[in-house]
């Protein structure tokens, strides 16, 4: 199946169960609800979702036992998204090319949608169906995702952005950054996966591991050189605020030619850890490709 094929199918998965599960929440508070699935719904780029079901897929685990986890990573992801977009942290107005939660909305409302997401997500991976042999793997699912969300991971990466702005550090320093407030919540799809697999080697574990930890590191360096080179329209949030806002970044720390060839040293890192392995990874190979090239 092309790539492209199959993240329609992967999106169409994730937002029907997005949709679902946000639909059937009681309508006690209907502008919570409505912040809640707008944050939720008005596009992305689903990688998350899609990682979740690709490395599934190629492990033999079924779709339906992977909406649950894939719902729960977008939830997770866009909570962050709205909680970053505030005004105490990057204070940006423009998201995905729509206007940010709190400015749809307000900053109250934003915050507790964030706060609701987060929760959401949770109560997905406790809940959604699941078959009965991989029922016990329920909460190995929750530890994953709790762990990459929070302190460990991408809150105190989140954290740790925030104290280095306006600051010089160390390329050491931004890998650790990064491997917790983006890489944390990319390798918990990976994990996911593997934890409904029912026969996966400790060595293949680790190749994909190894993957899940560079593509994630991969991601904010292209991030990084967008902010630089790319196109507003197309990135769907203002080019240049990373810059404007003197946040710690690769092209800031390495010059843009040197985070380039750093960008092209992790892709073959990536494609390398994918090809140790004895499985068909062509659709990861196709997404590292795209994670590496994409323009938004």
């Amino acid at each position: 199946m092309h790539l492209n094929t199959f993240r329609e199918t992967c999106n169409d998965r994730v937002n029907t169960t997005l949709s679902q599960t946000i639909n059937a929440l009681p309508h006690h508070s209907e502008t919570l609800k409505q912040a809640m699935e707008y944050a939720l719904l008005i596009g992305g780029k689903r990688m998350r979702p899609f990682l979740v079901y690709a490395t599934g897929k190629m492990l033999s685990v079924s779709e339906q036992d992977l909406d649950g986890p894939a719902a729960a990573i977008e939830a997770i992801h866009a909570y962050s998204l709205i909680h970053d977009d505030l005004p105490a942290m990057d204070n940006d107005d423009l998201r995905r090319g729509h206007p940010t939660c709190h400015i749809q909305f307000d900053e109250a409302t934003a915050i507790l949608a964030g706060d609701a997401l987060q929760t959401l997500a949770f109560e997905i991976l406790s809940n959604y169906p699941l078959s009965s042999e991989l029922s016990p793997k329920r909460i190995d699912l929750i530890k994953i995702v709790s762990h990459a969300a929070g302190y460990n991971g991408m809150c105190g990466g989140q954290a740790m952005d925030l104290a280095a702005t306006g600051q010089q550090i160390s390329q050491q320093q931004l890998e650790q950054l990064h491997n917790k407030k983006t890489g944390a919540l990319l390798s918990a799809c990976v994990e996911m996966a593997i934890a409904l697999a029912t026969d996966i080697t400790p060595q293949n574990q680790l190749h994909l591991l190894k993957f899940a930890t560079t593509i994630g590191l991969a991601f904010q360096v292209q991030d990084d050189i967008l902010d630089v080179v790319g196109d507003s329209a197309v990135l769907g949030k203002p080019q240049g605020s990373d810059q404007q806002q003197n946040k710690s970044t690769y092209p800031a720390l390495l010059g843009l030619k040197q985070a380039q060839a750093y960008l092209d040293d992790l892709h073959q890192q990536a494609l390398q850890a994918l090809h140790a392995l004895p499985y068909n990874t062509q659709m990861l190979m196709s997404f590292t490709d795209f994670v590496i090239h994409r323009s938004y």
